[in-house]
Protein backbone atom coordinates (compact mmCIF):
# COMPACT_ATOMS: atom_id res chain seq x y z
CA UNK A 1 0.00 0.00 0.00
CA UNK A 2 1.52 3.40 -0.91
CA UNK A 3 2.11 5.92 1.66
CA UNK A 4 -1.16 7.80 2.96
CA UNK A 5 -3.42 5.26 1.25
CA UNK A 6 -6.10 4.28 3.11
CA UNK A 7 -8.12 0.74 2.43
CA UNK A 8 -12.14 0.82 1.95
CA UNK A 9 -13.72 -1.90 3.25
CA UNK A 10 -17.62 -2.23 2.19
CA UNK A 11 -18.68 -2.83 5.61
CA UNK A 12 -18.19 -1.44 9.38
CA UNK A 13 -18.77 -5.34 10.72
CA UNK A 14 -16.31 -6.66 13.34
CA UNK A 15 -12.97 -8.71 12.02
CA UNK A 16 -11.38 -11.70 13.21
CA UNK A 17 -8.00 -11.35 13.43
CA UNK A 18 -7.20 -15.02 11.95
CA UNK A 19 -7.18 -18.54 11.77
CA UNK A 20 -5.01 -21.12 12.42
CA UNK A 21 -4.19 -24.93 11.54
CA UNK A 22 -1.72 -27.73 12.53
CA UNK A 23 -1.69 -30.79 10.73
CA UNK A 24 0.44 -34.26 10.95
CA UNK A 25 -0.56 -37.44 8.80
CA UNK A 26 2.08 -40.37 8.60
CA UNK A 27 3.10 -41.03 5.27
CA UNK A 28 1.48 -38.56 3.69
CA UNK A 29 2.65 -35.24 1.91
CA UNK A 30 0.21 -32.93 4.41
CA UNK A 31 0.67 -29.56 2.74
CA UNK A 32 -2.29 -29.80 -0.20
CA UNK A 33 -4.51 -30.84 2.86
CA UNK A 34 -3.44 -28.27 5.39
CA UNK A 35 -4.29 -25.96 2.23
CA UNK A 36 -7.66 -27.06 1.84
CA UNK A 37 -8.05 -27.06 5.41
CA UNK A 38 -6.99 -23.37 5.43
CA UNK A 39 -9.82 -22.70 2.62
CA UNK A 40 -12.22 -23.88 5.82
CA UNK A 41 -10.91 -21.43 7.66
CA UNK A 42 -10.67 -18.23 5.51
CA UNK A 43 -13.48 -16.35 6.87
CA UNK A 44 -11.18 -15.71 9.47
CA UNK A 45 -8.68 -13.69 7.59
CA UNK A 46 -8.46 -12.37 4.41
CA UNK A 47 -5.59 -10.55 3.95
CA UNK A 48 -2.71 -12.57 3.88
CA UNK A 49 -2.07 -16.47 4.33
CA UNK A 50 0.42 -19.22 4.79
CA UNK A 51 1.82 -22.48 5.28
CA UNK A 52 5.20 -23.94 6.96
CA UNK A 53 5.86 -27.79 6.43
CA UNK A 54 8.30 -30.17 7.78
CA UNK A 55 9.51 -33.35 6.68
CA UNK A 56 11.50 -33.90 9.65
CA UNK A 57 15.05 -32.37 8.88
CA UNK A 58 13.90 -29.10 7.05
CA UNK A 59 10.96 -26.43 7.39
CA UNK A 60 9.97 -25.09 4.18
CA UNK A 61 7.53 -22.14 4.25
CA UNK A 62 4.93 -20.34 1.95
CA UNK A 63 3.27 -16.85 2.92
CA UNK A 64 1.95 -13.81 0.57
CA UNK A 65 -1.05 -11.31 0.86
CA UNK A 66 -4.08 -11.99 -0.35
CA UNK A 67 -6.60 -15.13 -0.27
CA UNK A 68 -5.47 -18.83 0.36
CA UNK A 69 -6.39 -19.18 -3.62
CA UNK A 70 -4.57 -16.49 -4.35
CA UNK A 71 -1.25 -17.40 -2.41
CA UNK A 72 -0.96 -20.70 -3.43
CA UNK A 73 -1.08 -22.90 -6.54
CA UNK A 74 -0.10 -26.26 -7.60
CA UNK A 75 4.02 -25.41 -8.23
CA UNK A 76 3.98 -23.77 -4.41
CA UNK A 77 2.41 -26.69 -2.74
CA UNK A 78 4.76 -29.16 -4.32
CA UNK A 79 7.79 -27.41 -2.93
CA UNK A 80 6.12 -27.72 0.59
CA UNK A 81 6.99 -31.31 1.27
CA UNK A 82 6.93 -33.24 4.37
CA UNK A 83 4.09 -34.73 7.06
CA UNK A 84 3.91 -31.63 9.25
CA UNK A 85 2.10 -28.74 8.51
CA UNK A 86 1.11 -25.83 10.15
CA UNK A 87 -1.10 -22.60 8.72
CA UNK A 88 -3.02 -19.13 8.81
CA UNK A 89 -5.42 -16.66 7.67
CA UNK A 90 -4.93 -13.14 9.08
CA UNK A 91 -6.49 -10.26 9.51
CA UNK A 92 -4.83 -8.02 11.68
CA UNK A 93 -5.33 -6.15 14.89
CA UNK A 94 -1.80 -5.94 16.24
CA UNK A 95 0.18 -4.95 13.82
CA UNK A 96 -0.16 -3.31 9.67
CA UNK A 97 -1.31 -5.60 6.62
CA UNK A 98 2.09 -6.30 5.17
CA UNK A 99 3.95 -9.33 4.47
CA UNK A 100 6.14 -8.82 7.26
CA UNK A 101 3.33 -9.41 8.87
CA UNK A 102 2.12 -12.37 7.75
CA UNK A 103 2.18 -15.70 9.03
CA UNK A 104 3.40 -18.61 10.61
CA UNK A 105 6.17 -16.68 11.81
CA UNK A 106 9.44 -18.25 11.68
CA UNK A 107 12.62 -18.40 13.30
CA UNK A 108 15.05 -20.27 14.53
CA UNK A 109 16.55 -22.03 17.78
CA UNK A 110 19.38 -24.35 19.08
CA UNK A 111 16.80 -27.39 18.02
CA UNK A 112 16.21 -25.81 14.87
CA UNK A 113 13.99 -23.73 12.70
CA UNK A 114 10.24 -23.03 14.04
CA UNK A 115 6.96 -21.93 12.32
CA UNK A 116 4.11 -20.62 14.62
CA UNK A 117 0.69 -19.71 14.10
CA UNK A 118 -1.13 -17.62 16.85
CA UNK A 119 -5.08 -16.34 17.06
CA UNK A 120 -5.80 -14.20 19.66
CA UNK A 121 -4.23 -10.79 20.71
CA UNK A 122 -1.50 -9.99 24.05
CA UNK A 123 -2.00 -7.45 26.27
CA UNK A 124 1.50 -6.76 27.05
CA UNK A 125 3.38 -7.00 23.82
CA UNK A 126 5.00 -4.09 24.37
CA UNK A 127 6.99 -4.67 27.99
CA UNK A 128 7.66 -8.58 26.19
CA UNK A 129 8.99 -6.70 23.37
CA UNK A 130 11.56 -4.56 25.80
CA UNK A 131 12.84 -6.93 27.29
CA UNK A 132 13.62 -9.44 24.64
CA UNK A 133 14.87 -6.64 22.42
CA UNK A 134 17.58 -5.92 25.79
CA UNK A 135 18.69 -10.02 25.63
CA UNK A 136 19.71 -9.82 21.96
CA UNK A 137 16.17 -10.69 19.62
CA UNK A 138 15.48 -8.74 16.80
CA UNK A 139 12.22 -8.10 15.35
CA UNK A 140 11.19 -7.92 11.93
CA UNK A 141 7.20 -7.59 11.79
CA UNK A 142 5.25 -5.33 14.58
CA UNK A 143 3.09 -8.38 15.44
CA UNK A 144 2.67 -10.21 18.89
CA UNK A 145 2.78 -13.62 17.21
CA UNK A 146 6.51 -12.89 16.86
CA UNK A 147 6.74 -12.10 20.17
CA UNK A 148 5.36 -15.51 21.33
CA UNK A 149 7.61 -16.99 18.39
CA UNK A 150 10.75 -15.47 19.93
CA UNK A 151 9.96 -16.60 23.40
CA UNK A 152 9.24 -20.18 22.63
CA UNK A 153 12.42 -20.54 20.24
CA UNK A 154 14.68 -19.21 23.19
CA UNK A 155 13.24 -22.25 25.51
CA UNK A 156 12.65 -25.12 22.88
CA UNK A 157 16.32 -26.31 23.93
CA UNK A 158 14.29 -27.10 27.45
CA UNK A 159 11.64 -29.58 26.17
CA UNK A 160 8.53 -28.51 24.62
CA UNK A 161 6.76 -28.85 27.56
CA UNK A 162 9.07 -26.65 29.73
CA UNK A 163 9.49 -24.29 26.88
CA UNK A 164 5.71 -23.57 26.73
CA UNK A 165 4.96 -23.38 30.32
CA UNK A 166 7.82 -20.93 30.34
CA UNK A 167 6.08 -18.75 27.29
CA UNK A 168 2.72 -19.19 28.66
CA UNK A 169 4.09 -17.66 31.85
CA UNK A 170 5.23 -14.14 30.53
CA UNK A 171 2.31 -13.63 28.44
CA UNK A 172 -1.14 -12.34 28.91
CA UNK A 173 -3.84 -11.80 26.96
CA UNK A 174 -5.56 -14.46 24.59
CA UNK A 175 -4.14 -16.88 22.25
CA UNK A 176 -3.81 -20.03 20.55
CA UNK A 177 -1.05 -20.96 18.80
CA UNK A 178 0.12 -24.02 16.76
CA UNK A 179 4.06 -24.32 16.84
CA UNK A 180 5.90 -26.24 14.16
CA UNK A 181 9.67 -27.58 14.83
CA UNK A 182 11.69 -30.31 12.55
CA UNK A 183 9.91 -33.45 13.67
CA UNK A 184 6.90 -32.29 16.28
CA UNK A 185 3.61 -30.14 16.44
CA UNK A 186 2.93 -28.06 19.50
CA UNK A 187 -0.64 -26.58 20.16
CA UNK A 188 -1.59 -24.59 23.46
CA UNK A 189 -4.66 -22.68 24.43
CA UNK A 190 -4.64 -19.70 27.05
CA UNK A 191 -6.15 -20.48 30.50
CA UNK A 192 -9.22 -18.52 29.66
CA UNK A 193 -10.01 -20.02 26.66
CA UNK A 194 -10.93 -17.32 24.88
CA UNK A 195 -10.10 -18.04 21.56
CA UNK A 196 -11.29 -21.16 20.27
CA UNK A 197 -9.02 -24.23 18.90
CA UNK A 198 -10.06 -27.93 18.27
CA UNK A 199 -8.50 -31.19 18.02
CA UNK A 200 -9.63 -34.23 14.92
CA UNK A 201 -8.10 -37.29 13.62
CA UNK A 202 -7.44 -37.33 9.99
CA UNK A 203 -6.29 -40.09 7.84
CA UNK A 204 -4.43 -42.03 10.71
CA UNK A 205 -2.82 -38.48 11.96
CA UNK A 206 -3.68 -35.36 13.69
CA UNK A 207 -5.64 -32.01 13.25
CA UNK A 208 -5.56 -28.76 15.62
CA UNK A 209 -7.57 -26.10 14.05
CA UNK A 210 -9.31 -22.92 15.29
CA UNK A 211 -12.80 -24.04 14.22
CA UNK A 212 -14.21 -28.01 13.51
CA UNK A 213 -14.86 -26.86 10.04
CA UNK A 214 -11.45 -26.81 8.91
CA UNK A 215 -11.88 -30.76 9.19
CA UNK A 216 -14.61 -31.25 7.02
CA UNK A 217 -12.76 -30.42 3.59
CA UNK A 218 -10.08 -34.05 4.68
CA UNK A 219 -12.68 -35.85 5.62
CA UNK A 220 -11.85 -35.78 9.65
CA UNK A 221 -13.30 -36.46 12.95
CA UNK A 222 -13.85 -33.96 15.55
CA UNK A 223 -12.57 -35.13 18.38
CA UNK A 224 -13.08 -32.37 21.01
CA UNK A 225 -11.85 -28.90 22.07
CA UNK A 226 -8.07 -28.44 23.54
CA UNK A 227 -8.93 -27.34 27.26
CA UNK A 228 -7.55 -23.95 28.41
CA UNK A 229 -4.40 -24.02 29.37
CA UNK A 230 -3.53 -27.25 27.95
CA UNK A 231 -0.35 -28.07 25.29
CA UNK A 232 -0.53 -30.76 23.02
CA UNK A 233 2.41 -32.46 21.44
CA UNK A 234 1.91 -34.34 18.28
CA UNK A 235 4.91 -36.58 16.47
CA UNK A 236 5.67 -39.92 14.82
CA UNK A 237 4.89 -41.24 18.67
CA UNK A 238 1.07 -40.25 18.25
CA UNK A 239 -0.31 -37.38 20.72
CA UNK A 240 0.23 -36.73 23.98
CA UNK A 241 -1.70 -33.61 26.10
CA UNK A 242 -0.09 -31.74 29.36
CA UNK A 243 -1.47 -29.36 31.32
CA UNK A 244 0.63 -26.55 30.60
CA UNK A 245 -0.93 -23.97 33.17
CA UNK A 246 -3.97 -24.24 35.41
CA UNK A 247 -6.86 -22.90 33.52
CA UNK A 248 -8.38 -19.57 35.06
CA UNK A 249 -11.65 -18.55 35.51
CA UNK A 250 -13.75 -19.86 32.15
CA UNK A 251 -13.84 -16.89 29.04
CA UNK A 252 -14.43 -18.27 25.77
CA UNK A 253 -15.52 -15.36 23.40
CA UNK A 254 -19.05 -14.97 23.49
CA UNK A 255 -18.69 -13.46 19.82
CA UNK A 256 -17.47 -16.09 18.42
CA UNK A 257 -21.08 -17.96 18.19
CA UNK A 258 -23.03 -14.56 17.59
CA UNK A 259 -20.58 -13.82 14.56
CA UNK A 260 -17.60 -15.27 13.51
CA UNK A 261 -18.06 -18.74 13.43
CA UNK A 262 -18.93 -20.83 10.53
CA UNK A 263 -22.73 -22.41 11.31
CA UNK A 264 -21.01 -25.68 10.23
CA UNK A 265 -18.53 -25.78 13.25
CA UNK A 266 -19.09 -27.13 16.44
CA UNK A 267 -18.26 -25.22 19.67
CA UNK A 268 -19.09 -25.29 23.21
CA UNK A 269 -20.79 -28.91 22.55
CA UNK A 270 -23.39 -27.88 20.24
CA UNK A 271 -22.86 -26.51 16.55
CA UNK A 272 -22.90 -22.62 15.58
CA UNK A 273 -25.70 -23.27 13.82
CA UNK A 274 -28.33 -24.54 16.61
CA UNK A 275 -26.84 -21.68 18.73
CA UNK A 276 -27.72 -18.81 16.73
CA UNK A 277 -30.99 -20.78 16.19
CA UNK A 278 -31.51 -20.37 19.42
CA UNK A 279 -30.58 -16.72 20.17
CA UNK A 280 -33.16 -15.63 16.98
CA UNK A 281 -35.82 -17.90 19.36
CA UNK A 282 -34.91 -15.68 22.30
CA UNK A 283 -34.96 -12.66 20.43
CA UNK A 284 -37.93 -13.27 19.32
CA UNK A 285 -39.64 -13.85 23.04
CA UNK A 286 -37.70 -10.83 24.28
CA UNK A 287 -38.45 -8.28 20.80
CA UNK A 288 -41.80 -9.63 19.42
CA UNK A 289 -42.65 -7.35 16.45
CA UNK A 290 -45.79 -7.16 14.26
CA UNK A 291 -44.70 -8.13 10.98
CA UNK A 292 -45.22 -9.97 7.21
CA UNK A 293 -41.75 -11.10 6.88
CA UNK A 294 -38.62 -11.89 8.74
CA UNK A 295 -35.47 -11.23 6.83
CA UNK A 296 -31.67 -12.18 7.69
CA UNK A 297 -28.97 -10.30 6.71
CA UNK A 298 -26.57 -12.73 5.30
CA UNK A 299 -24.91 -15.25 6.76
CA UNK A 300 -24.77 -15.09 10.03
CA UNK A 301 -28.26 -13.40 10.46
CA UNK A 302 -29.46 -16.53 8.92
CA UNK A 303 -30.37 -19.12 11.44
CA UNK A 304 -31.38 -16.79 13.78
CA UNK A 305 -33.58 -14.67 11.16
CA UNK A 306 -34.85 -18.76 11.21
CA UNK A 307 -35.44 -18.92 14.73
CA UNK A 308 -37.29 -15.73 14.87
CA UNK A 309 -39.70 -16.81 12.54
CA UNK A 310 -40.54 -20.51 14.27
CA UNK A 311 -41.24 -18.47 17.71
CA UNK A 312 -43.26 -15.25 16.12
CA UNK A 313 -44.72 -17.35 13.63
CA UNK A 314 -43.96 -15.07 11.04
CA UNK A 315 -42.96 -16.50 7.60
CA UNK A 316 -39.07 -16.32 7.16
CA UNK A 317 -38.26 -14.96 4.00
CA UNK A 318 -34.85 -14.55 1.78
CA UNK A 319 -35.06 -10.63 0.93
CA UNK A 320 -31.33 -9.91 0.04
CA UNK A 321 -28.66 -12.13 -1.99
CA UNK A 322 -24.89 -11.88 -0.78
CA UNK A 323 -22.47 -11.35 -3.51
CA UNK A 324 -19.89 -13.59 -2.23
CA UNK A 325 -16.77 -12.46 -4.67
CA UNK A 326 -16.48 -8.87 -2.42
CA UNK A 327 -13.50 -8.95 -0.76
CA UNK A 328 -11.32 -6.10 0.46
CA UNK A 329 -9.76 -3.61 -1.72
CA UNK A 330 -7.73 -1.10 -2.42
CA UNK A 331 -9.04 0.94 -5.17
CA UNK A 332 -9.65 4.18 -4.01
CA UNK A 333 -13.67 5.11 -4.23
CA UNK A 334 -15.23 8.75 -3.98
CA UNK A 335 -18.06 9.57 -1.41
CA UNK A 336 -20.85 8.01 -3.01
CA UNK A 337 -18.95 5.21 -3.56
CA UNK A 338 -18.43 4.28 0.08
CA UNK A 339 -21.61 4.99 0.95
CA UNK A 340 -22.76 2.23 -1.85
CA UNK A 341 -20.52 -0.16 -0.34
CA UNK A 342 -23.39 -2.11 1.28
CA UNK A 343 -25.24 -2.33 -1.95
CA UNK A 344 -22.03 -4.29 -3.71
CA UNK A 345 -22.07 -6.53 -1.42
CA UNK A 346 -25.86 -7.38 -0.76
CA UNK A 347 -28.92 -7.44 -3.47
CA UNK A 348 -32.61 -6.95 -2.07
CA UNK A 349 -35.01 -9.16 -4.00
CA UNK A 350 -37.84 -6.90 -4.35
CA UNK A 351 -40.80 -9.34 -4.48
CA UNK A 352 -39.57 -10.55 -1.20
CA UNK A 353 -39.76 -6.93 0.19
CA UNK A 354 -41.72 -4.66 -1.77
CA UNK A 355 -44.91 -3.59 0.71
CA UNK A 356 -43.85 -5.65 3.41
CA UNK A 357 -43.68 -5.24 6.78
CA UNK A 358 -40.01 -6.60 7.80
CA UNK A 359 -38.65 -7.82 11.04
CA UNK A 360 -34.39 -7.33 9.76
CA UNK A 361 -32.16 -9.95 11.61
CA UNK A 362 -28.67 -9.16 12.24
CA UNK A 363 -26.28 -10.03 14.19
CA UNK A 364 -24.54 -7.06 15.78
CA UNK A 365 -24.49 -3.31 15.45
CA UNK A 366 -21.00 -1.71 15.63
CA UNK A 367 -20.55 1.88 14.47
CA UNK A 368 -24.02 1.38 12.52
CA UNK A 369 -23.06 2.68 9.26
CA UNK A 370 -23.52 -0.66 7.38
CA UNK A 371 -27.45 -1.48 9.26
CA UNK A 372 -28.51 2.05 8.55
CA UNK A 373 -27.34 1.79 4.78
CA UNK A 374 -29.32 -2.23 4.33
CA UNK A 375 -32.52 -0.18 5.94
CA UNK A 376 -32.52 2.64 3.78
CA UNK A 377 -32.14 -0.18 0.58
CA UNK A 378 -35.38 -2.24 2.00
CA UNK A 379 -37.01 1.09 2.62
CA UNK A 380 -36.16 2.33 -1.38
CA UNK A 381 -37.17 -1.35 -2.38
CA UNK A 382 -40.65 -0.78 -1.06
CA UNK A 383 -40.56 -2.27 2.59
CA UNK A 384 -43.69 -0.76 3.84
CA UNK A 385 -41.63 -1.10 8.02
CA UNK A 386 -38.33 -1.91 9.05
CA UNK A 387 -38.26 -3.59 13.07
CA UNK A 388 -34.38 -4.26 13.30
CA UNK A 389 -33.66 -7.42 16.07
CA UNK A 390 -29.94 -7.87 16.72
CA UNK A 391 -28.72 -11.18 18.23
CA UNK A 392 -25.89 -9.16 20.21
CA UNK A 393 -26.76 -6.75 23.21
CA UNK A 394 -25.68 -3.13 22.61
CA UNK A 395 -21.54 -3.58 21.61
CA UNK A 396 -20.42 -0.51 24.25
CA UNK A 397 -16.70 -1.25 25.10
CA UNK A 398 -13.70 -2.24 21.99
CA UNK A 399 -12.32 -5.67 22.40
CA UNK A 400 -8.57 -6.23 23.45
CA UNK A 401 -8.40 -10.11 22.91
CA UNK A 402 -8.19 -10.41 19.02
CA UNK A 403 -10.93 -8.86 17.51
CA UNK A 404 -10.68 -5.70 15.38
CA UNK A 405 -13.86 -4.01 16.70
CA UNK A 406 -13.30 0.17 17.37
CA UNK A 407 -12.82 2.02 19.54
CA UNK A 408 -14.67 3.10 21.95
CA UNK A 409 -15.80 6.04 21.04
CA UNK A 410 -16.70 4.92 17.70
CA UNK A 411 -18.81 2.51 19.20
CA UNK A 412 -22.49 3.47 18.54
CA UNK A 413 -24.23 1.79 21.98
CA UNK A 414 -21.54 3.40 23.95
CA UNK A 415 -22.45 6.75 23.57
CA UNK A 416 -26.38 6.78 22.39
CA UNK A 417 -29.74 5.08 23.41
CA UNK A 418 -31.71 2.60 21.97
CA UNK A 419 -34.20 4.85 20.79
CA UNK A 420 -31.26 7.58 19.46
CA UNK A 421 -29.68 4.42 17.15
CA UNK A 422 -32.99 3.74 16.15
CA UNK A 423 -33.75 6.94 14.63
CA UNK A 424 -30.09 7.17 13.13
CA UNK A 425 -30.72 4.03 10.93
CA UNK A 426 -34.13 4.56 10.39
CA UNK A 427 -35.88 1.74 11.68
CA UNK A 428 -39.11 1.23 12.19
CA UNK A 429 -38.42 -0.29 15.70
CA UNK A 430 -34.66 -1.65 17.17
CA UNK A 431 -34.82 -4.35 19.67
CA UNK A 432 -31.16 -6.07 21.31
CA UNK A 433 -30.73 -9.84 22.47
CA UNK A 434 -30.58 -9.37 26.44
CA UNK A 435 -26.83 -10.42 27.67
CA UNK A 436 -28.84 -13.05 29.74
CA UNK A 437 -30.64 -13.94 26.38
CA UNK A 438 -27.53 -14.09 24.64
CA UNK A 439 -25.86 -16.63 27.16
CA UNK A 440 -28.78 -18.86 27.56
CA UNK A 441 -28.51 -19.05 23.82
CA UNK A 442 -25.13 -20.01 23.89
CA UNK A 443 -25.50 -22.94 26.81
CA UNK A 444 -25.48 -21.25 29.67
CA UNK A 445 -22.07 -21.51 30.30
CA UNK A 446 -19.48 -18.83 31.02
CA UNK A 447 -18.27 -16.65 28.44
CA UNK A 448 -15.67 -13.26 27.95
CA UNK A 449 -18.66 -10.47 27.71
CA UNK A 450 -16.20 -7.52 27.97
CA UNK A 451 -17.49 -6.02 24.99
CA UNK A 452 -20.99 -5.60 26.15
CA UNK A 453 -20.26 -4.79 29.90
CA UNK A 454 -16.79 -3.88 30.10
CA UNK A 455 -15.88 -6.61 32.76
CA UNK A 456 -12.47 -7.96 30.95
CA UNK A 457 -11.18 -11.14 32.38
CA UNK A 458 -7.60 -10.33 31.35
CA UNK A 459 -6.45 -7.17 32.87
CA UNK A 460 -5.61 -4.70 29.95
CA UNK A 461 -2.87 -2.15 30.64
CA UNK A 462 -3.48 1.15 30.31
CA UNK A 463 -0.68 2.09 28.02
CA UNK A 464 -2.41 -0.73 25.34
CA UNK A 465 -6.03 0.87 26.29
CA UNK A 466 -4.34 3.96 24.96
CA UNK A 467 -2.75 2.84 21.62
CA UNK A 468 -5.69 0.72 20.90
CA UNK A 469 -8.12 4.01 20.80
CA UNK A 470 -5.64 6.07 18.97
CA UNK A 471 -5.43 3.47 15.93
CA UNK A 472 -7.27 5.51 13.31
CA UNK A 473 -10.51 3.84 11.47
CA UNK A 474 -10.68 2.79 7.73
CA UNK A 475 -11.91 4.90 6.25
CA UNK A 476 -14.78 2.76 4.64
CA UNK A 477 -15.37 1.83 8.31
CA UNK A 478 -15.64 5.65 9.03
CA UNK A 479 -19.50 7.06 9.44
CA UNK A 480 -20.83 9.43 6.37
CA UNK A 481 -23.12 11.69 8.49
CA UNK A 482 -21.71 15.11 10.01
CA UNK A 483 -22.94 16.14 13.09
CA UNK A 484 -21.54 19.39 15.16
CA UNK A 485 -21.42 17.16 18.50
CA UNK A 486 -20.75 13.48 18.01
CA UNK A 487 -21.98 10.75 14.57
CA UNK A 488 -23.33 7.50 14.89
Amino acid sequence: MKAGQQEWVVDDSPKEECGVLGLYIPGTESARLAYFALYALQHRGQESAGLAVSDGTVVRMHKGMGLVGQVFNEDILGTLRGELAVGHTRYSTTGHSELDNAQPVFCTSVIGDVAVAHNGNLVDIHLLKEDLLRNGHSFYSSSDSEVIARLLSSHLEEGPLAAVRATMAQIRGAYSVCVLVRNKLLAFRDPHGVRPLVLGRVRGGWMVASESCALSPVDGEFVREIRPGELVVIDENGLESFQAMEPAAPAPCLFELIYFARPDSRMEGSSVSAIRTRMGEELAREHPAEADVVVPVPDSGIPAARGYSKVSGIPYADGMMKNRYIHRTFIQPDQRMREMGVRMKLAPLHDEINGKRIVLVDDSIVRATTTKQIVRMLLDHGAAEVHVRITAPPIKWPCFYGIDMASRSELAAATFTVDEIRRHIGATSLGYLSVNGTVQAAGGGPHCLACFTGNYPIDVSEEHRIAAAARPPDVGQMTTVSSPVKVL
